[in-house]
């Protein structure tokens, strides 16, 4: 498991260089240094850093219902499998250090390795939002809405 770490504001370069690698754009976001430095310190936000892998970002922490949102996973260099290494990681601790029941994302449909690292991770396809993304090259897309719940990564980790 990768040394996963809460991301501090020195870590900002580091976020901001990796989610601008090429490609990135389309299928990652990005925010400028001003919104992390902002969010950073939001409550209801949380910076997990992994440097050998990669970052992420999740929102809606201390939400009453319970849903945690991974707004953004974004890894140094993709095809080398760091994405399995650091998202078990990074569920794990969402699960040991929220009061989440379920863990959700969105992913750009048509980034096939994603959705099949996060359901290669537990994730289930919950549906898909019609063109709810717009990208930079003012494309839309589909988001496909992946969920993972607290009792389905209890028990895989029982398992």
């Amino acid at each position: 498991m990768p040394g996963l770490r809460a991301a501090t504001a020195h870590d900002i370069p580091f976020i901001m260089r990796t989610e601008r690698l090429p490609g990135y754009d389309k299928v990652v976001g990005r925010f400028d240094e001003a919104e992390h430095q902002r969010l950073l310190v939001d409550p209801s936000w949380a910076y997990l850093i992994a440097p050998e892998c990669g970052f992420a970002i999740l929102n809606e922490l201390g939400g009453r219902d319970g849903n945690v949102c991974l707004k953004r996973l974004a890894v140094v260099e993709t095809g080398k499998g760091l994405g399995s290494k650091i998202l078990p990681a990074i569920i794990e601790w969402t699960f040991e250090n929220t009061s989440a029941h379920r863990f959700w994302l969105h992913a750009i449909d048509g980034n096939a390795s994603a959705v099949q690292l996060y359901r290669k991770c537990g994730f289930s396809i919950e549906g898909v939002k019609r063109e709810a993304a717009l990208l930079p090259d003012d494309t839309r897309r589909n988001l496909i809405m992946m969920s993972i719940l607290r009792p389905e990564w209890a028990a895989a980790r029982a398992g």
